[in-house]
């Protein structure tokens, strides 16, 4: 979720430069697809490309920052993208998408008006994008190793404190601390820790949080944003913030795996991000009728309820929630319950100058400096 220090003017110029796709001599029977990496269940693509005919190049990513810097340059070569919602908004306003043309998008019918609204708030009329799936930004961990140094309980972990406190977190550094490597979470998260606006972009604001980065900064053994899932699996990390289904996912190859590694999630009663990852066409797709047929199969409840139940997390069609599986639809870390969900924030579109800031402060907690 996550360069971004090209404006927009920047980045309209490239995208004038390029020219905007028009689907001339397009092939509709090809797809390319570029999405987080784990982030679709094994036999998606092959039940899509056996439907439609429509043959699917599927490359994988795992932070915003790559989607950005391919969008931003143009011709990216790809027909659907999947955007963070923050991220997603600021590239609205730089003219990389392809309006929708919803009469062939039918299943569009199928999302969650609430969704859909909360949307709205930086994607107006819903216009240039469909949600794929929402997760939320919280606490992985080794239960067993978090009980060894903590007294036997692991209450701590539904707490910031955790993290953010150098005398708790210190205790974990023998047994491997990640954290997500884009400030794009990092930041925000830290300044709702400190009661500080989220979505606050003051200098005085983001030095506070980098600060209080900095101040856990000794105790990090790794910044990464997809490793985390196989490391905390394998009992090699124990300790992380990442994305939700990515630490549920971790979870279950753990028990799956039967290798005495106990792992859970904790969304922070203090209140942690929630997102929302997007489904969204490029303006020079070369192959926008394929995009469409796609974007449409996404939808259908049968498909929206594998993919959850592939990758844990919650999806936006309420008429897909019946075909979850149970363990999944009740666990309130996927679905949180209202109280939960009340304290939850979400990310705010950044100026050009803010990003900057960001990027400058991220590169001084990660090098200590």
């Amino acid at each position: 979720m996550k360069l971004r220090i090209l404006t927009l003017g920047l980045a309209s110029a490239m995208l004038s430069a390029c020219g905007g796709g028009n689907g001339g001599g397009q092939d509709s029977k090809v797809l390319n697809v570029y999405n987080y990496s784990d982030y679709i269940a094994e036999d998606t693509i092959p039940n899509f490309e056996k439907q439609s005919g429509i043959k699917v190049t599927y490359d994988v990513f795992d932070s915003d920052e790559m989607v950005e810097t391919k969008l931003l340059a143009g011709n990216s070569g790809y027909d659907v993208v999947v955007p963070t919602l923050n991220f997603f908004g600021r590239q609205i306003q730089a003219g990389v998408f392809l309006p929708l043309d919803k009469s062939k998008i039918p299943n569009l019918a199928n999302l969650d008006p609430a969704v859909m609204k909360r949307i709205a708030t930086q994607d107006p009329g819903n216009q240039y994008g469909v949600p794929y799936m929402i997760g939320t930004t919280g606490i992985g961990y080794n239960v067993d190793m978090l009980k060894e140094r903590f007294g036997g309980s692991a209450d701590i972990a539904n707490s910031w404190d955790l993290v953010f406190k150098p005398e708790n977190i210190s205790k974990m550094k023998d047994c491997g601390v990640t954290i997500l490597d884009t400030p794009a979470d990092m930041i925000p998260i830290a300044l709702h820790y400190l009661g500080l606006d989220p979505h606050s972009g003051d200098p005085a604001d983001l030095q506070k949080a980098a600060d209080l980065l900095k101040s856990i900064r000794p105790y990090v053994q790794n910044f990464h944003s997809s490793q985390y899932v196989g490391s905390l699996a394998n009992g090699g990390t124990c300790l992380v913030v990442g994305w939700s289904g990515d630490i549920i996912q971790a979870r279950d190859r753990a028990a799956e795996a039967s290798n005495g590694v106990h792992v859970a999630y904790s969304i922070p009663k203090e209140g942690a991000p929630q997102w929302f990852d997007m489904l969204a066409i490029p303006k020079d797709a070369k192959h926008p009728e394929a995009a469409y047929a796609f974007i449409n199969y996404l939808l259908e409840p049968k498909v929206a309820a594998a993919n959850t139940n592939f990758i844990h997390y919650g999806n936006p069609v309420p008429t897909a929630t019946p075909l979850v599986d149970e363990a999944i639809r009740t666990d309130p870390t996927i679905y949180p319950p209202a109280d939960v969900a009340a304290k939850m924030f979400t990310y705010s579109i950044n100026t050009p100058e803010t990003d900057k800031l960001y990027t400058r402060l991220w590169t001084e907690v990660k090098t200590g400096r």
